[in-house]
């Protein structure tokens, strides 16, 4: 037994290798640029400083933090409401059917993100197809304002994400011991409590382990809010790029890297504490 353990141990010492020198080092080097004072141009310096993470207090930076969770909270919620559905669906169907819609959901991976976005950038012009729709159908006189609006965003952020909470989702239904569902239909529960009872529950993992991977990158999401929100919709992904590569102030780019940071780890934290109860349920 204690072979097999020492053999694990050998086998993941690459991966500990690789994880120190190209993640750890480098997580490192962000947080000691952000105490750093900003030069000329892209260049930084000593004295060490906290003026970085203070600024943070300023009304603007508060309100982009706010809207960024906002709008991740929304687009996680969203795409929860309909990817469940659509998972559970997907597992129900024939086998030749199910090779079809997962075809349907990864196909627009193979095209690039920016284009995709495009599309959707189109779509919402004020001539584009959907005003130009509404406009045929009498519903409505003026264009509607549909670009450059958090709307827009919302859009796009869960056009992006929904295949990251679709595929766990998937997998966990796939993975469910059906009859434990048909011995509560046998005890008198109806389809719908059955449901709430024992089918959730049990895809709780994957549940979990789609919103964080749908809540997580869409807090620091940027070229979304730049394509479909504009300068109206300055999420926290933006202030990093525009700090990096407007103003070259790069220890204040890292200052706001680390607080997306933080916030990252705080839900990875959460999902390993909620995370860990949900695969002891599934398993």
């Amino acid at each position: 037994m204690n072979e097999k353990n020492d053999k694990k141990q050998l086998l993941a010492v690459p991966m500990g290798l690789w994880a120190a020198a190209f993640v750890g080092l480098s997580l490192l080097y962000i947080i000691g640029l952000s105490l750093l004072t900003k030069g000329e141009g892209f260049s930084y310096s000593p004295p060490i400083t906290l003026d970085n993470y203070l600024r943070l207090r300023e009304k603007q930076y508060i309100s982009s933090l706010l809207l960024s969770l906002r709008l991740a909270f929304y687009t996680t919620l969203i795409s929860a409401l309909v990817g469940y559905p659509f998972a559970y669906f997907i597992s129900k169907a024939s086998p030749k059917r199910r090779v079809w819609l997962l075809v349907m959901l990864i196909a627009p991976f193979w095209t690039n993100a920016l284009i995709r976005i495009y599309g959707w950038k189109i779509l919402f012009y004020a001539n584009g197809p959907i005003n130009t729709l509404l406009k045929s159908l009498g519903i409505i006189e003026k264009p509607l304002k549909l670009l450059y609006t958090e709307g827009a965003v919302l859009v796009g952020m869960v056009y992006g994400m929904l295949p990251f909470f679709v595929l766990p989702v998937y997998s966990s239904v796939e993975r469910i011991d059906w009859s434990m569902v048909e011995a509560s239909r046998d005890l008198g529960a109806s389809p719908l409590k059955a449901f709430i009872t024992v089918t959730i529950p049990m895809t709780s993992a994957g549940v979990m382990a789609g919103l964080v991977l749908t809540f997580i990158p869409s807090v620091g999401l940027f070229f979304i809010s730049d394509l479909l929100g504009g300068s109206n919709t300055m999420l926290w992904g933006n202030l990093i790029q525009n700090e990096l590569l407007k103003s070259h102030d790069m220890p204040f780019a890292a200052a706001l890297s680390v607080v997306l940071l933080a916030m990252t780890a705080i839900v990875l934290f959460i999902y390993r504490r909620q995370g860990g109860e949900a695969e002891s349920m599934v398993y």
